[in-house]
Formats: structure tokens, C-alpha cells, sequence
């Protein structure tokens, strides 16, 4: 049989280039809410699941599969580099990543090591490479984990609401945190050129809490890390997205940097986004609860979406944060035939 040709449409978008369609793909695409992979998630916890390629893959390409999305993001953990430079994080049922030796001191940053891929996270790599040489028509994302919200984590030694730990370390302890964000960047760095030399075809970074900070702590304390990640995976020649939760007042602050995709939440519209001045492609935005609506209210909300990205042509439709367990996959069926069709009609 006569494979698919390379749909390519989701690239296309994060250089501005003109696509026959809107492209999207789905935050948290290997989803809780698909049974092939709930039954998956009975047998094997999320590491176990990643620590065999042929398993990871399976995992990551069912979405494209099942739902037609012009992407597919690679099933990892933002966590998953962390244990090779030292951290003891557990991954905890109904609670997330949960670190045994947190970050309190200089001394506790000193003490972290050095990534080495191949040897450290050769499953990774290798799920990669099945992927790209064998499996996927689309692209395939690979990511990382931002300083600021892995620091988040290795400092609170788990999930906060409020993060008072990690942004008191950041302001009592300047020297402390700054060699840690240059550590992080180090290892995020030496990480995400892995992805893309084992065939990843695109880099999404996740901030998921950076939005806690504001503009001016962030111009402080965050951005000069974030610039010089940017700045060093440039040569790559791969697109780069960057995407937090809560951080509109970020965006521009991210529109700054040498990026080429701002993926926004739902709380900041794509119109409002251009308003402000970003004319780099914008990733988003349909807020997940709208998910569990009727579809008539689900319809009208991706129309209203779309048609604020087509305006230009750097526009990929994604939703502003992850898939809820109690979306059914029929529903993302929808969304995305809609999605393709409707932007085709209008384009």
C-alpha cells in the first residue's frame, strides 16, 4: 500500500508560509481520555511507558491516528532529563512529580550533574528515531521544560499553587538561583538538541508556571535564561514554540525572544494577541472546558477562533492547555474535521 505523503502543513504555519488549511494538534495529544491508552496507563506508570520506545511510540502517534492531526508531540514528561543531572522525582498518581532531595541551597545546585543523552536517555532518543524513520506523515514535536517551572518543582519538591518557595529562593537567594536557571539551561539545552538530532522536527518549550511572575521579575530573573536557549538552539534550524499557562501578560515579553510560535491560553484571544503588537504565529487557544459543551456551542467557539486566525498566515489552532479526562475522543474527532474544513472553505 502507497504510503500518505509528508503532510508538512503544521511546519509551513510556524514559518508564516500559506497552507492549504488551518493545522492543529492537541496539548496533552496522547490523552487521558482515549481507552486504548487508559488501558495502557493500568499496566505501566508514565516512565515505565516511556522507557520502552516501541510502547512511547505506539502511545504518541494513536492521536494522529484517530484524530488527523498535523502534529504529533512526542509522550514524555517535562520531568523525564531531570533524574540523569541528579533529582529523585517520583511520578505520583493524583499528585504529579514529587522530588525527594528538593533544591535549599547553592551547594544543593553544585551538586547537580551533566546530561548525557545517549547514554542517559537513550529510550528517548529511540522512540524518536522509530517515530520518524518508520511511523509518522506528520511531524513530530519534541519538548522541554522551562527553568523557571522545572526550578518550580525542584524547590517546592512537588506541584504549588503559589510557588511562595520557589519565588522566595528567587529573591533571597540571587546567586543560588541564577546558577541554577544556567544549570537547567545547560541540561535543557544539551537535551533538546538530542530530539532534534534523533528526527524531531519541531521544539515546543513549556512554562506551565511561569505565569506566577510578573513582567518585571520575569525581565529580571527569567528572561536572560530564556534568550540564551533560544539563542543557542537557533542553529538548529527547527521551529521553536513557547507556551505557559496563565501568562498572557508574558506574551510579548516571549514575542521578544529569538522564537518563531507564541502559544497562547484562552485567556487572551488571538485578535487581542495582534492588538498588542505580536506578529510572529500564534498557537491556541480554545479553552479545554469547552470541551464538555454541547457541540453547537463547541462549533461556534472554534469558528470564532479560526476566523481570528486566518487573518494571517501564522496561525496553528491548538487548545490553551491539556484534554480534560472526560473529553470524549469523538469530540476531538470533530474539532479537528471541523477545524481542516472550515479554515479550507475560508482560506
Amino acid at each position: 500500500m502507497e504510503s500518505k505523503p509528508f503532510n508538512d502543513a503544521f511546519l509551513k504555519a510556524c514559518r508564516g508560509e500559506k497552507t492549504d488549511h488551518v493545522p492543529l494538534w492537541f496539548m496533552r495529544q496522547a490523552g487521558r481520555s482515549q481507552p486504548e491508552y487508559r488501558e495502557i496507563k493500568e499496566k505501566y506508570g508514565l516512565f515505565e511507558i516511556t522507557h520502552q520506545p516501541e510502547l512511547a511510540a505506539y502511545v504518541t502517534r494513536l492521536p494522529v491516528e484517530q484524530y488527523n492531526t498535523d502534529a504529533a508531540i512526542l509522550y514524555k514528561d517535562i520531568m523525564t532529563p531531570l533524574p540523569a543531572i541528579g533529582v529523585d522525582v517520583e511520578i505520583k498518581t493524583g499528585i504529579g512529580p514529587v522530588i525527594s532531595n528538593p533544591i535549599r541551597s547553592v551547594k544543593d545546585v553544585e551538586r547537580l550533574g551533566e546530561i548525557h543523552p545517549e547514554e542517559d536517555i537513550p529510550y528517548i532518543l529511540d522512540t524518536i528515531r522509530i517515530l520518524t524513520k518508520e511511523q509518522l506523515q506528520v511531524p513530530l514535536i519534541g519538548f522541554a521544560g522551562a527553568p523557571f517551572t522545572l526550578a518550580s518543582y525542584m524547590i517546592e519538591g512537588g506541584p504549588s499553587k503559589n510557588y511562595n518557595k520557589t519565588k522566595a529562593f528567587m529573591y533571597s537567594e540571587p546567586k543560588a538561583w541564577f546558577a541554577l536557571m544556567d544549570k537547567l539551561a545547560d541540561t535543557m539545552i544539551t537535551y533538546i538538541e538530542s530530539q532534534v538530532k534523533a528526527g524531531a522536527k519541531a521544539i515546543q518549550i513549556f512554562d506551565s508556571w511561569v505565569g506566577a511572575l510578573n513582567v518585571m521579575d520575569y525581565r529580571t530573573f527569567i528572561k536572560p535564561v530564556m534568550s540564551r536557549i533560544f539563542t543557542s538552539l537557533a542553529s538548529l534550524e527547527v521551529p521553536l514554540i513557547m507556551f505557559g499557562v496563565g501568562a498572557s501578560h508574558l506574551a510579548r515579553e516571549w514575542h521578544d525572544l529569538p522564537l518563531d510560535v507564541v502559544g497562547l491560553d484562552w485567556r487572551l484571544s488571538i485578535d487581542e494577541a495582534r492588538t498588542l503588537g505580536l506578529t510572529k504565529t500564534l498557537q491556541g487557544n480554545l479553552d479545554p472546558a469547552i470541551l464538555l459543551a454541547p457541540w453547537n456551542v463547541i462549533e461556534e467557539r472554534l469558528a470564532d477562533i479560526v476566523d481570528q486566525g486566518i487573518k494571517t498566515d501564522r496561525y496553528i489552532f491548538n487548545l490553551g492547555h491539556g484534554v480534560f479526562p472526560d473529553v470524549q475522543p469523538d469530540t476531538l474527532r470533530k474539532v479537528a474535521s471541523f477545524v481542516h474544513e472550515y479554515s479550507a472553505a475560508r482560506k
